[in-house]
């Protein structure tokens, strides 16, 4: 079968099926649409993501190898856990989303470039507006040390980017993003992409036929209205 490179329509909400995604560039499905609320989440709901850079049409993405956290298989080095010890930390979930994704824009323009183009950010904060997108904060000694974003509306947090402003602090909040999903029995963490960084901490590859047969399992959980209310997260590393 020849597979072809989709146009998105402005007012219509659709994706093709995530399989009809090229092979070179590897999972490059679709171009062009909007980033509505509507559609990321039917897109987010089929694997598929948003991912482009200043200057380029809006590109959707479901590649034929993805990665992912298993809650049971994030890995904890005794260094992160002596580190806590000597430097304790407060988390809270969704007190800082804007700052959580400016600063997470700010560390990718600093190292090589961000996709986290200003039309993604303002569409992520909308999102985060509808209950959709969601951050995670660390902080120290009432600073904002590090944190993460991404979207959960079924039992898969779907990450999108993470930050650090002092050592070890975004490791510490995937540490308590993970431990938060496991006391509500969420299945596991989409990191999209395979990185050295997310490998090191448990994630692991697997090809797109298998993330969508996990994807689907989960679509029968419904996040619990209060998982995502603002709030301090009282004894998360234990």
């Amino acid at each position: 079968m020849t597979k072809q490179l989709y146009q998105l329509a402005q007012s219509h909400f659709a994706f093709p099926d995530p399989n009809h995604a090229l092979d070179d560039p590897d999972g490059l499905l679709a171009i062009g649409g909007c980033l509505s609320v509507t559609r990321l989440k039917n897109a987010y709901s089929q694997g598929i993501f948003p991912w482009f850079s200043e200057h380029e049409p809006i590109m959707w993405w479901s590649p034929s190898e993805r990665g992912i956290v298993e809650l049971n298989d994030f890995h904890v080095s005794k260094s992160l856990r002596k580190h806590l010890k000597k430097h304790p930390v407060t988390v809270t979930i969704n007190h800082a989303f804007e700052e959580v994704i400016e600063a997470c824009r700010d560390q990718r323009i600093d190292t090589d470039g961000t996709w986290i183009t200003l039309q993604m950010q303002q569409a992520y904060i909308n999102a985060h507006h509808h209950g959709l997108a969601h951050s995670l904060e660390v902080w120290r000694e009432g600073e904002l040390a590090g944190g993460l974003y991404g979207i959960m509306q079924t039992g898969v947090f779907c990450g999108e980017s993470m930050f650090h402003h002092q050592t070890n602090c975004s490791k510490l909040a995937m540490w308590a993003l993970v431990n938060w999903l496991k006391r509500h029995n969420a299945h596991f963490i989409d990191c999209q992409l395979e990185n050295p960084y997310l490998m090191s901490l448990g994630a692991s590859v697997i090809p797109r036929e298998e993330f969508l047969t996990k994807l689907n399992k989960a679509q029968c959980y419904t996040p619990a209205a209060s998982m995502w209310q603002p709030q301090e997260l009282i004894a998360i590393y234990e």
